[in-house]
């Protein structure tokens, strides 16, 4: 009997080594990209510093409250050499860019909840690739450690072409806005008819694509 046991145990075990093996060969195969990710990998709940009200009551601030609160936040990083370049307003969130005035080089992306708001940094992209002020470079944003390039093995010409291959197979009937170089990645504009449609982002080193599906419909930019 307690050899039938342990017979019938390594069995088991081989058929589950054997499911690993197939599990991890499947998704080896499949193309790399993280295009339709969600919040923080497909997570609906609240991200860093707050993040969404689960349950969105009573009126949305304006877009310029969403200006103050930025302005607000770049005071609180103490660098002098970050300033704002653009705010958006989707659906679901205030978008809010920063740039460093002495290089022109995308510093860092920030969220706005529309009802509460907070302000947190931008999922995907913005945390995990970012290697001067994301999770993977500098820490938190607003530090500024080490010493990482805008100059990236994925050129911005490169990560242009990678993107319209991306739209072409699927989203048809958009064109893009010339490439933002962060440290580490590109985000570019996308555009139907002309007006602002979403977002996405292409890794400067592997040329990876992540989809900007946490916005919701485009309403307003304000520029500065």
């Amino acid at each position: 009997m307690d050899g039938r046991r342990r017979g019938i145990g390594l069995a088991l075990v081989l058929i589950g080594v054997l499911g690993l093996v197939l599990f991890v060969g499947f998704f080896a195969i499949q193309p790399r990209t993280y295009a339709g990710w969600g919040p923080m990998g497909g997570m609906n709940g609240p991200g860093m510093m707050g993040g969404y009200n689960a349950n969105p009551t009573g009126p949305r601030i304006t877009i310029d409250q969403a200006t103050q609160i930025a302005e607000t936040y770049l005071t609180s990083t103490g660098n002098p050499n970050l300033a704002i370049d653009e705010i958006m307003e989707f659906q679901d969130d205030f978008y809010v860019l920063y740039y460093e005035k002495n290089t022109g080089v995308r510093a860092f992306e920030m969220l706005i909840d529309p009802y509460t708001g907070r302000i947190f940094p931008e999922y995907g992209p913005n945390m995990t690739w970012n290697t001067k002020y994301g999770m993977m470079g500098g820490g938190m944003m607003g530090s500024e450690r080490g010493a990482p390039t805008a100059d990236m093995p994925v050129t911005k010409d490169q990560a242009a072409k990678i993107a319209e291959n991306y739209l072409k197979s699927n989203l048809p009937g958009t064109s893009l806005e010339d490439p933002d170089v962060f440290y580490g990645y590109y985000t570019i504009h996308i555009l139907r008819d002309g007006k602002i449609y979403g977002m996405l982002s292409v890794n400067g080193y592997n040329g990876l694509v992540w989809y900007h599906s946490w916005h919701g419909q485009f309403i307003q930019m304000k520029q500065f």
